[in-house]
């Protein structure tokens, strides 16, 4: 049997201080998700700004993950890149670290065809045969999508475990479930789509960066078969999942979190501070939310 992994699962943000990576909040955010009933962390993906963390950063931030969750949850560490060489050392990095598994973002901006993206996930899957690892299919940043016939195909390689599916296609998310059997495990990569109707197994969750324990609720509802309480939640949650992208992702949650105080606003370039107008709809939401008070 396959590694299974289901529930909340959250993208960390990284957060920074003085242009720094902050080690010790990184540590807080971690206590925080594990207090609150997050299933398991993904750091350095998207969300954590893994494009402008140097390598030593990146794995550095890992490990502190890793080390500060102590098994008591999941870690899922992203190791992706557009190079095949660079995926396999942030992999194997993660293995070697203790990670519980690693998820891998399809290849950007070189646009490779699908027998490419089927050779770039063998080969790396290879490189660390003992580390469970899911594909990262988002078209909207890598130009390419992965193919549902190819991820039947890397379904057969006994470690690649799952997708993080973030299409925004039910269409797409169904028929990954139907190709790729009971043990392949299909995580929604869209807030807004984390009711799991479908068959998919819980999410890899922006807003759990602030509600973790809301999101975490939603999955388990799903996944107890709960679909009242499942379709309540989602209801209320929609328009903070929305909110979450009024500007590009992870502006507005880190936006969102330092209003809540729990972290200092800051980013790295290209990213940069919410405009004023969107940072008034954004507190606004939250406001009527129940996340801030009035």
């Amino acid at each position: 049997m396959r590694r299974q992994f289901q529930g909340s699962l959250v993208a960390m943000v990284t957060p920074f201080r003085d242009g720094r990576v902050d080690e010790a909040k990184v540590r807080e955010l971690v206590d925080f998700h594990v207090a609150h009933g997050t299933d398991g962390l993904v750091p350095c993906g998207t969300t954590g700004e893994s494009p402008t963390l140097s390598h030593d950063e990146h794995k550095r931030v890992v490990e502190i993950v890793i080390e500060q969750a102590a098994g008591r949850i999941p870690v899922v560490a992203g190791t992706g890149s557009n190079s095949t060489a660079e995926a396999i050392d942030l992999t194997v990095h993660a293995a070697r670290a203790g990670a519980t598994g690693a998820l891998l973002v399809s290849p950007y901006y070189n646009k490779p065809t699908q027998e490419g993206l089927y050779r770039h996930f063998r080969t790396i899957a290879e490189a660390a045969p003992e580390l469970p690892q899911i594909v990262y299919n988002i078209q909207s940043r890598t130009a390419v999508n992965v193919e549902t016939d190819t991820l039947a195909r890397l379904a057969q390689i006994p470690n690649i475990v799952g997708v993080k599916e973030a299409s925004g296609s039910l269409d797409q998310m169904t028929a990954v479930v139907l190709a790729c059997g009971p043990d392949f495990t299909v995580l929604s990569g869209d807030d807004n789509l984390t009711l799991m109707a479908v068959g998919g197994r819980g999410v890899i969750s922006v807003l759990a960066n602030l509600l973790p324990r809301e999101v975490a609720d939603l999955t388990h509802a799903a996944l107890d078969g709960d679909w009242k309480r499942a379709r309540d939640l989602h209801w209320k949650l929609y328009p903070l999942c929305k909110a979450m992208f009024i500007e590009t992702n992870p502006i507005p949650i880190k936006e969102a979190m330092a209003m809540a105080g729990l972290i200092h606003p800051e980013w790295r370039l290209p990213m940069c501070p919410m405009g004023s107008a969107n940072r008034e709809r954004l507190r606004t939401v939250l406001t009527d939310g129940g996340v801030l008070r009035a």
